[in-house]
C-alpha cells in the first residue's frame, strides 16, 4: 500500500546525514570516569542500538512505498550510527561491548513475529523507553562527553518517533475503527510493563543518573499518552510540536 508524504522524511533524514558530517564526530580523545552501573547500561543500551534492521527494511518494501522504504533504510543507518557512537564511548571509557543481552533478544523476536504493524508497535516501545533514557544519561552526569553522545542520540530519537507515528496511523487506518484504540490501550499496557522491567534492570543506573525508578516509569508512561494521540489523528506529525518533558 502507499501511503504517500514519506519522501518529506527521506529529506529530513537526507538532511540530518549531511548535518553529521559537517558537525563531525565527539572529541573521542576526552576520557570519561562514570560510575560502573551507568557504564552497564551503556552496555546494554549500545546492543539494542546494533543491528542491521533487515526484518524491518524488508517490511518496509512488501509495504509497496518506495519513499517509505528509503525512510526506513535511513532510519536504520541512524540506529546504527548510535550503536557506533556509544561503541566509541564505552572504548573512550575502557569498557567492552557485550556480544548481546537478554532484553534485546526478546525484542527482536517479538518484533519478527507478525507483519509491518506489530514490528512497529514493538519498536515504539523501545524508541519511547530510550527517549527517557537518553534524556537521563544526558542530563544526569557532569561527564561532557557521555552528555555530548547521549545528546545527538536524543535528537534523532525525538526525530523517529513522529516518523513512526505517521506509519502507524496509516496502518491502523487498515483496521475496523472499533479495533483502532484499543490496539494502542493494549500498546500502551505493554509499554508501561516494559518501562517497569527497564526500571528494575537499571535501577542502580537510573539512582546515578538521578532518576528513580517510579519518576522513569511514570514519565515514560506520561509519553505515551502523546504517541497514542499521534497515532490516531490524521496529523501524526504534530507529535513533534508535543511540549518536551522536563530535564534531569
Amino acid at each position: 500500500m502507499g501511503t504517500g508524504g514519506f519522501a518529506k522524511w527521506t529529506r529530513r533524514f537526507e538532511d540530518e546525514l549531511e548535518r553529521r558530517r559537517t558537525q563531525g564526530d565527539p572529541d573521542w580523545a576526552q576520557r570519561p570516569t562514570l560510575h560502573p552501573a551507568v557504564w552497564a547500561g551503556i552496555q546494554r543500551f549500545q546492543v539494542g542500538e546494533d543491528g542491521d534492521g533487515a526484518n524491518l527494511v524488508g517490511k518496509a518494501d512488501e509495504a509497496g512505498d518506495s519513499d517509505y522504504a528509503q525512510a526506513v533504510r535511513l532510519f536504520v543507518a541512524e540506529e546504527q550510527n548510535h550503536a557506533r557512537l556509544l561503541a566509541r564511548l564505552l572504548a573512550a571509557g575502557g569498557v567492552p561491548t557485550l556480544s548481546g543481552h537478554w532484553s534485546d533478544a526478546v525484542f527482536v523476536r517479538l518484533r519478527r513475529l507478525m507483519g509491518l504493524r506489530t514490528e512497529l508497535l514493538v519498536l515504539m516501545i523501545a524508541e519511547v523507553v530510550a527517549l527517557r533514557y537518553y534524556r537521563a544519561l544526558r542530563d544526569g552526569t557532569d561527564d561532557p562527553l557521555t552528555s555530548d553522545v547521549a545528546g545527538r542520540i536524543l535528537a534523532d530519537e525525538q526525530r523517529h518517533v513522529p516518523f513512526h507515528c505517521e506509519r502507524l496511523h496509516a496502518s491502523l487506518a487498515e483496521l475496523p475503527r472499533a479495533l483502532r484504540r484499543p490496539v494502542m490501550t493494549l500498546w500502551r499496557l505493554l509499554l508501561l510493563a516494559v518501562s517497569l522491567v527497564v526500571a528494575v534492570d537499571h535501577g542502580p543506573a537510573l539512582r546515578q543518573l538521578g532518576v528513580g525508578r517510579l519518576r522513569f516509569t511514570a514519565d515514560t508512561a506520561a509519553s505515551s499518552g502523546e504517541v497514542v494521540s499521534a497515532a490516531l489523528t490524521p496529523h501524526p506529525d504534530a507529535w513533534t510540536g508535543a511540549p518536551p518533558l522536563r530535564r534531569g
